[in-house]
C-alpha cells in the first residue's frame, strides 16, 4: 500500500475504492434516467399506463442501491483475445463481478452481473482449468466499505492452490437479521446447480450448513436472468416449510435484484378451506399416501351414470330425439379420453347438440355454430347432462369420503385396508363444509380433487424447500404446480421429522411428477464448525443410515461446549456467555420447555425474539422451539435438554432427526446444556 505522499491513485486499494464509487454513481444515473421516463404520450390507454408504469417502479427498486452490500465482489482479468468457444467479449479484458450489471453514461460495463456467462469462471476457474483468467480478484467490505482485496495469480500453481483468506472470512462473518445470499461465496459444485437449464428439475440432497437453500434461490435468480421472458410469463415460486422460514430467506432475492418471485407454504398452495383441525399420526400418514388420489379418482367418477333415457329437443315444431344408447356411447368416449372431470362435463352437452345437429342436416337443414350453442343451453340437454355428469364440489367430496363409511368403503376397496379406513373416518361427521374442522392433511385431499374436476395453473419454475418432510400427497400438491415447467427441490433425508418423512429422492421425485429429475448430492459443509457437524453425525447411523456425512471445510473449528445445568438459571447463563459475542444467538429447546425458558429470560433482563422475528444489534437472542427450527441458523446456539428434543417426538427416530436438525443450526459456536442424561447414541463415536 502507498504513503500518503503518493498519488492515491498508485495505490491499488485507492484504485478499487475509486472504481466502487464510479459505479455507485453510474446506478444512480441509471437509477435517475427511469425515474425520469415520461410516458404520458407513449401509451394508448389508461390500462397500457397503469401496465407501464407498474413496470418502471419494479425497474426503479431493482436499481436500488444497498448502501450495506457489495455492488462488486469481485474481478477478473482475462489473459487472451476471445476464441470461438470463449464468452463473447472476454479477450484480455478486465471485469468487475457483483449482484447487477451497471453500465456508464456510454453504456460501457463497469459491473458485470454474477449470472452472465463472462463471469462463470469466477466460480469455477481453477489451477487446473484456469478458463483464460490471468488474475482473479476478490474484495473485503466492512459494511458497505471495501477495505482488503486478494489476488490469485492462476497461471501460478502455488498460488492458484492457496486457501482464500477473504472468502473464509465471508463464509464466517457473524450475522445479523435474515439470510444472506452467498453470490461472493458460491462454490464451483454449487454454481453447476445453479447454472444447469430450466428444462431439468434437480434435486438437491445436502447435509447441514452445504449451503442448499442459497443454491436453490440462487439458480431462481439464475433463471430469470437467463430466461427473463418466458418466466415472466409462467411464473416463479419458492416453497418453504413454514412462515418463520419465509421470513428469514425473504431478503435474498431482492438483493439480487428480483422482486417478482413469490412464497408461500405447501398450506398456503392449498387453502380451499380454513384449516382448524389437526390428523392423529396415524391418520395424517394415510391421508398423505399417494393412494388416496386413486380412492379420491374413484369417488369422484362414480358421480357419473349411464343415461337410461332418451334426450328429446324441442325447437320450433320439430322435435330431435337422441336415444340412450348414443348418450353411452358419448359418454363412454369422454370417459376413455380421461380428460378432467369437469372440462369432461363442458364438453357433453356441445357433444349432444352435435348429434341433434348431424340429425338436422340428415333432414335438409343447414345448421351453424350458434344453432349448436343454442342446442347445448337447452334446459332438456342441461336436464340430461346433470343427470348424467353432475357438477361435483371437491370440499364436499372429501367431507362424504370422511364422513360416510359405506361410501369411503365403496371407493378404498382394494386401495385401503378395513384398519386405514377406520383410521381416516371422522368420529363425529361433519354437518357441513364450513363447519368441518379440516386439517393440513385434509386441505391437500381437497386440492387433489380439486385438480381432478379442473386442472391446476402450471408456473415456469417451482423451487421446494425442506422437502424432506412432505408426504406423496403434498409432492402431488407441489407437482401440479409444474407440470409444464421445472422444479428445484432441496432437501435433507437426515433432517426429516414427519411420520411421513421422505426416504427416498427417486421416490419423491415420482410423486412430484418429475422421475427424470437428476440428483445431486453436496457434502461440503461451508456454515456448521467442524466440531459441531462431527458431535451432529454421530446420529447419522441411527436415522440416515448409508448417508455421506458432512465435511466441514471451515478453517475455524468453532466453538463447542456440553455443559451439565441443573436448572433454566444454567441455559440463562450459557446464553448471557454467548451473547458477549458478536452476531445472532438461538436458544433451541423442546416445545414443552419454551415457556419455562421465556420465564427464566425474562426474569435474568434478557430480552429475546420469537423465530421470523428480525434480530438487531440490541436483540440479538431468539428462543426457538425445535419444531421451529428448520432452515434457520445462528452464529451461535444454545441447545437445551437434547433428551427433551428426542421425547417431543412420536418415536425415537424421528426425535433423533429432530435433534440433528437443533445440533446443526450453529455457524460459529455451540452449547449443549442438559439435566437429562444425554441420548445414548450421541456418546457413541462413528468409526
Amino acid at each position: 500500500m502507498s504513503t500518503p505522499a503518493h498519488d492515491p491513485l498508485d495505490d491499488p486499494l485507492a484504485r478499487e475504492r475509486a472504481h466502487l464509487a464510479a459505479s455507485r454513481a453510474a446506478l444512480r444515473a441509471m437509477r435517475e434516467d427511469v425515474e425520469a421516463l415520461d410516458i404520458r404520450d407513449v401509451t394508448a390507454n389508461w390500462v397500457n399506463a397503469e401496465v407501464l408504469a407498474h413496470q418502471i417502479d419494479e425497474r426503479i427498486k431493482a436499481l436500488a442501491d444497498l448502501s450495506d452490500t457489495p455492488l462488486f465482489f469481485g474481478r477478473l482479468d482475462y489473459l487472451h483475445a476471445p476464441g470461438a468457444e470463449q464468452a463473447e467479449g472476454a479477450g484480455g479484458e478486465r471485469f468487475y463481478i457483483g449482484r447487477r450489471h451497471v453500465h456508464d453514461a456510454d453504456g460501457d460495463p463497469m459491473v458485470i452481473d454474477w449470472r452472465a456467462p463472462v463471469s462463470q469462471p469466477f466460480y469455477r476457474a481453477s489451477k487446473k482449468n484456469p478458463m483464460d483468467v490471468g488474475l482473479r480478484r476478490r474484495f473485503g467490505y466492512t459494511g458497505g466499505d471495501l477495505t482488503a482485496y486478494e489476488d490469485e495469480h492462476l497461471s501460478d500453481p502455488a498460488e492458484a492452490a492457496a486457501t482464500s483468506k477473504l472468502l473464509q472470512q465471508e463464509i464466517e462473518r457473524p450475522r445479523v437479521g435474515p439470510m444472506r445470499d452467498i453470490v461472493a461465496t458460491i462454490q464451483p459444485e454449487q454454481d453447476e446447480i445453479v447454472r444447469s437449464g430450466l428444462s431439468g428439475t434437480v434435486c438437491v440432497q445436502g447435509g447441514p450448513g452445504t449451503g442448499k437453500t442459497a443454491v436453490g434461490l440462487h439458480r431462481v435468480a439464475y433463471l430469470l436472468y437467463a430466461h427473463r421472458e418466458r418466466l415472466a410469463r409462467t411464473g416463479t415460486l419458492v416453497i418453504g416449510p413454514n412462515r418463520s422460514f419465509l421470513h428469514y430467506i425473504e431478503q435474498v432475492l431482492p438483493a439480487l435484484g428480483e422482486l417478482t418471485v413469490r412464497q408461500a407454504t405447501v398450506d398456503d398452495l392449498v387453502a380451499h378451506v380454513e384449516v382448524r383441525g389437526t390428523d392423529e399420526a396415524a391418520a395424517a400418514i394415510v391421508k398423505g399416501d399417494a393412494r388416496m388420489a386413486e380412492v379420491l379418482r374413484r369417488a369422484l367418477y362414480a358421480h357419473v351414470t349411464p343415461p337410461t333415457e332418451p334426450v328429446v329437443v324441442v325447437r320450433g315444431s320439430r322435435r330431435w330425439r337422441i336415444p340412450a344408447y348414443e348418450l353411452e356411447e358419448i359418454t363412454a368416449e369422454l370417459l376413455a379420453r380421461d380428460i378432467r372431470y369437469g372440462a369432461a362435463r363442458e364438453a357433453l352437452p356441445q357433444r349432444i347438440a352435435h348429434a341433434v345437429l348431424v340429425r338436422m342436416e340428415q333432414a335438409g337443414e343447414a345448421p351453424d355454430d350458434r344453432v349448436q350453442d343454442a342446442v347445448a343451453r337447452n334446459s332438456a340437454v342441461k336436464a340430461a347432462v346433470k343427470a348424467i355428469w353432475p357438477a361435483v364440489d371437491p370440499a364436499k367430496l372429501v367431507l362424504r369420503l370422511l364422513s360416510d363409511a359405506e361410501f369411503l368403503a365403496e371407493h378404498a376397496a382394494g386401495i385401503l385396508d378395513e384398519d386405514e379406513q377406520k383410521t381416516i373416518l371422522w368420529t363425529r361427521p361433519a354437518r357441513s363444509v364450513k363447519s368441518a374442522k379440516w386439517s393440513a392433511a385434509d386441505a391437500v385431499l381437497i386440492d387433489e380433487a380439486a385438480d381432478l374436476i379442473q386442472r391446476t395453473h402450471s408456473l415456469g419454475h417451482v423451487v421446494l424447500d425442506e422437502a424432506q418432510d412432505l408426504s406423496p400427497m403434498q409432492y402431488r400438491a407441489v407437482g401440479r404446480r409444474c407440470t409444464t415447467g421445472s422444479a428445484t427441490v432441496l432437501g435433507d433425508l437426515a433432517q426429516g421429522t414427519t411420520p411421513w418423512a421422505t426416504r427416498s429422492w427417486a421416490e419423491a421425485l415420482a410423486h412430484l411428477g418429475k422421475p427424470e429429475g437428476a440428483v445431486e448430492e453436496l457434502t461440503a459443509g461451508f456454515r456448521v464448525p467442524t466440531d459441531v457437524i462431527a458431535y451432529a453425525s454421530r446420529l447419522l447411523p441411527h436415522i440416515a443410515p448409508g448417508l455421506t456425512p458432512v465435511a466441514s471445510v471451515r478453517e475455524n473449528p468453532g466453538f463447542f461446549e456440553v455443559r451439565t445445568a441443573t436448572g433454566a438459571a444454567d441455559v440463562v447463563d450459557a446464553c448471557a456467555l454467548l451473547l458477549r459475542n458478536e452476531g445472532s444467538t438461538g436458544l433451541i429447546a423442546a416445545d414443552a420447555r419454551i415457556p419455562e425458558l421465556a420465564e427464566a429470560l425474562t426474569a435474568a433482563g434478557i430480552s429475546y425474539l420469537a423465530p421470523g422475528e428480525e434480530t438487531t444489534r440490541e436483540t440479538r437472542l431468539t428462543l426457538v422451539p425445535a419444531s421451529l427450527a428448520k432452515g434457520l441458523e445462528y452464529d451461535y446456539v444454545v441447545l437445551d435438554e437434547p433428551r427433551a428434543v428426542v421425547d417431543g417426538e412420536p418415536d425415537e427416530r424421528t426425535g433423533l432427526r429432530r435433534l440433528y436438525v437443533a445440533l446443526t443450526r450453529a455457524v460459529s459456536g455451540l452449547i449443549v446444556t442438559h439435566a437429562a442424561p444425554l441420548p445414548p447414541q450421541l456418546a457413541e463415536r462413528n468409526a
